[in-house]
């Protein structure tokens, strides 16, 4: 496969103004461009811009994806609503970075994975994942543990990706809901290629996510308590065409800050989730392989129960059979000896049943001798197990 990387920005919070669509056309003229998207594809060069200063400077969401296999999100967020110092306790250099700048953080989620495979349909992700952006706003910090679990389990890919120190490093907090995440976060789950098993492995130390219903009456009642220079403010973000940002700081200012009271609790080593992730694919695996176990000896038995019931519908006149198998190989068509030797291979396990196993020998042995100038017939005898003591393999002249 030649070169191939693909790039994505997305402006959530405001589109961008016709000045700064211009100012972006800069960096790339054969780019889809509009007020709130930017996405181009490089089968030879690169993007002329910086990532990272065009996520600060024009948009809110950027994917990348090369076919040398690196996946990479990006996601700017004000700090207000998350702060880098909370978001810094998932960081994994090279991996997960969060980089603070004025009054936004930006989120740097990177996986990397040089075995060959493309992944179909990977371009189409973004729309998929930005929806973690608002969750993380919200206070739901689901989506960078699974980036920090993630970068972990590269090691299963790869194991130089860490040192060993690194396997007695602690999890950051433990948010709840990791059995049940949403679809954005499974989006990301999926691009940054987290193992299942090390996610239900992590899962086991995350509580269940309690319902969120919005009270009306204490929503009315936060905005009563909101300070006049407050309300302007967040009115000034509306006027500015930011009226997602305005919408979220305020839920968080009503729903308070995530709860890190979790973050008491022991933490697991990375050593742990690997070997619990370990134990859990090894017992799926067994799991799957005695389900298999089953449903074959369940198949097998029903192959048998139709076995029984065709040889007693040919116990009804075996004569008849007699007569169709010989009329089915009279007609030199290497398809009817097909259904010929099945047909005779039924008699056979019919005769065999019933205690007549001598006389369908000495039948057969007539028959086989009757036919003995057709080799293709008679290596259909051969294959099927239909052949008789004494009795040549092959036309005369042939031993």
């Amino acid at each position: 496969m030649s070169e191939y990387q693909y790039y994505e920005f997305l402006a959530v919070d405001r589109p961008l103004t016709a000045a700064e669509q211009a100012e972006v056309r800069q960096l790339s003229t054969r780019a889809r461009i509009t007020a709130t998207s930017f996405t181009n594809e490089y089968h030879w060069g690169n993007f002329r811009g910086d990532p990272r200063q065009t996520m600060r400077r024009y948009y809110d969401a950027h994917l990348y994806l090369a076919n040398w296999g690196t996946h990479q999100i990006m996601l700017r967020l004000p700090c207000a609503l998350l702060s880098p110092q909370l978001a810094g306790q998932y960081g994994v250099d090279g991996h997960v970075e969060v980089i603070a700048k004025s009054e936004s953080v930006i989120l740097d989620l990177t996986s990397e994975d040089d075995s060959g495979e493309w992944e179909e349909g990977a371009e189409d992700s973004l729309s998929a994942i930005v929806g973690v952006r608002s969750e993380l706003a919200a206070g739901d910090l689901r989506g960078l543990y699974l980036a920090w679990l993630s970068a972990h389990g590269a090691w299963e890919r790869d194991e130089d990706a860490f040192g060993d120190d690194d396997e007695e490093e602690r999890e950051p907090p433990v948010p709840a809901g990791l059995g049940s995440l949403t679809a954005p976060q499974r989006g990301l789950a999926d691009f940054l290629r987290l193992d299942p098993d090390l996610l239900a492995a992590a899962a086991q130390a995350s509580p269940e996510l309690s319902e969120v219903e919005e009270d009306p009456g204490e929503m009315a009642a936060h905005i009563a308590g909101l300070s006049g220079r407050e309300k302007d403010r967040l009115l000034m973000l509306v006027a500015r065409d930011q009226a997602a940002r305005a919408r979220m700081e305020f839920l968080r200012g009503l729903r308070g800050d995530p709860d890190q009271g979790r973050g008491a609790q022991p933490r697991r080593t990375v050593a742990k989730l690997l070997d619990t992730a370990a134990e859990l694919r090894a017992e799926r695996r067994r799991r799957a392989e005695a389900e298999a176990a089953a449903h074959e000896v369940l198949r097998q038995q029903q192959r048998e129960a139709a076995r029984q019931r065709r040889l007693d519908e040919l116990a009804r006149d075996p004569e008849t059979a007699w007569a169709q198998a010989g009329k089915l190989i009279d007609t030199k068509v290497p398809a009817r000896y097909d259904e010929a030797v099945t047909l005779l291979a039924d008699l056979r396990d019919l005769a065999q049943r019933d205690g007549q196993a001598g006389e369908f020998e000495r039948r057969f042995a007539a028959l086989r001798e009757e036919h003995l100038r057709k080799p293709s017939l008679i290596a259909r005898f051969d294959r099927a197990g239909l052949s008789v003591r004494g009795v040549r393999s092959g036309p005369p002249g042939s031993r």
